[in-house]
């Protein structure tokens, strides 16, 4: 599973050695979604080029979607989950409709996103079923080294409570907070909250590289 593991992440696995050992020997012997070899993807990337963190909440529990990456789910997925179609809507309505063409966000970790979860796994057909394991001690360290990495050089998008519950380790990053854009939630102020345009604003200001959040 840590095959992919980009090397810039390695200072937080070895740190995290113990914890991850425990974790995983709870999941020993159960299926999990997403499949195991897809429950570290968000840290395929370069830590280094990461310039935008959006943090979820829980993986899909329908193994067809949840692919390892927050929100994402495979290209051609049809209907899509109501969260990911509640992105769509916003994202039209904040930056045009020609920002929504193939609805793979899978592209936006290639442009600088880095998609996670703060539970990275969950059984088939069970929302949350795994928080209890630690996997929100590991993301809270995940997030705090790359804070720590990046300094006032990251935006982080936190959409829901348990995404909110890190802002006090991302002070020196531009934090943009909503509403989770779940159907329960996003009418709560998730809509209308601009958070691609406020992001890529709060990119340049930085004098960095803005996403192109086309996908």
């Amino acid at each position: 599973m840590l095959e992919s593991v980009h090397p810039g992440w390695m200072p937080l696995f070895n740190a995290e050695h113990d914890r991850l050992v425990e974790i995983l020997a709870k999941l020993s012997g159960e299926e999990v979604v997403p499949a195991r070899a897809n429950i570290f993807r968000a840290f395929e990337q370069d830590p280094g080029s990461i310039r935008v963190l959006i943090l979820g909440q829980d993986p899909y529990p329908n193994p067809d979607h949840a692919m390892g990456l927050a929100f994402c789910v495979p290209s051609g997925t049809y209907p899509l989950p109501p969260s990911l179609e509640n992105i769509f809507k916003e994202l039209r309505s904040d930056l045009g409709h020609g920002m929504v063409r193939n609805k793979d966000i899978s592209t936006w970790s290639q442009h600088g996103v880095m998609l996670l979860n703060r539970h990275l796994t969950t059984r088939p057909g069970e929302t949350a079923a795994h928080l209890g394991l630690g996997w929100d001690l590991f993301t809270e360290a995940a997030v705090r080294f790359l804070q720590e990495l990046k300094g006032s050089a990251l935006v982080a998008i936190l959409w829901g409570s348990k995404a909110q519950q890190l802002s006090g380790i991302l002070q020196q990053a531009t934090v943009i907070s909503s509403p989770h854009p779940s159907p329960l939630s996003s009418y709560r102020g998730f809509f209308g909250s601009r958070p691609f345009s406020g992001c890529n604003k709060a990119l340049l200001e930085l004098g960095l590289e803005p996403i192109d959040w086309s996908c």
